[in-house]
């Protein structure tokens, strides 16, 4: 399978997810992203099986409501069974590296509510250790040069995404050159700069189950095992 067709195949595979461990009724979370946009287009076809969406971006909310799925604010929803949602990285421990579309915060936020966060990617989003990928950084526009200062300090170099503003009316610093050893202690220490609002670091707050495309089929992984659901 080409790389499209993995995601289509790993977007499948969480729509039967879904469809089998979320209650009726329920309200489902959905990410941001080119294989999140395959989830949403499967995901239209059992819009029955559960009440509404929360989206972690306008354009998700978008495309969720062209396929008549109601979408609703977060703050009116006590509950999230099971979000949904790809990465640009992701490491044997689940943890992983997001934003590449610029909703990290949003998906930061919904990813907290979730019981169950479920990532999607393909294989070649699979590292040993994260930063290959540029850590984006979403950050109050005064602070930028502040922010960027702070990062250089800790080895990293930060390059302002240009023309790009996100949902919350914020920029974005993706920063190259990072060799994250220890995710959950950069997400902590990026956290504490301030003008940060929200980093592309999802350790602290990892995956609980990655359903990962390969040619050879789609593969489920928790933290400590793995095996093989669909082909």
């Amino acid at each position: 399978m080409n790389q499209d067709q993995q995601k289509q195949a790993v977007a499948r595979a969480a729509r039967d997810y879904v469809a089998a461990n979320m209650a009726p009724g329920a309200v489902i979370g959905v990410g941001t992203g080119s294989t999140a946009n395959f989830f949403i287009d499967e995901l239209a076809a059992i819009k029955d099986r559960f009440s509404a969406a929360v989206a972690s971006s306008e354009a998700s909310a978008a495309r969720l409501s062209r396929h008549g799925i109601k979408v609703v604010d977060l703050n009116d929803v006590e509950q999230i069974p099971i979000y949904v949602d790809g990465a640009d990285e992701i490491d044997a421990a689940l943890m992983m590296v997001k934003g590449g579309g610029g909703a990290l915060t949003r998906e930061k936020i919904v990813a907290a509510v979730a019981t169950t966060f479920v990532c999607v990617c393909d294989q070649s989003k699979q590292v040993a250790t994260l930063g290959r990928f540029p850590l984006p950084l979403e950050v109050i526009p005064m602070a930028r040069a502040h922010v960027a200062r702070a990062v250089r300090a800790l080895g990293g170099e930060p390059r302002l995404r240009t023309g790009f503003t996100t949902d919350n009316g914020n920029q974005i610093l993706d920063v190259h050159g990072l060799v994250i050893s220890d995710p959950r202690q950069l997400e902590r220490r990026l956290n504490d700069i301030v003008g940060v609002v929200a980093n592309g670091l999802f350790a602290l707050r990892g995956a609980d189950l990655l359903l990962l495309a390969t040619a050879q089929g789609v593969q489920s992984l928790c933290r400590q095992e793995s095996a093989t659901i669909s082909s």
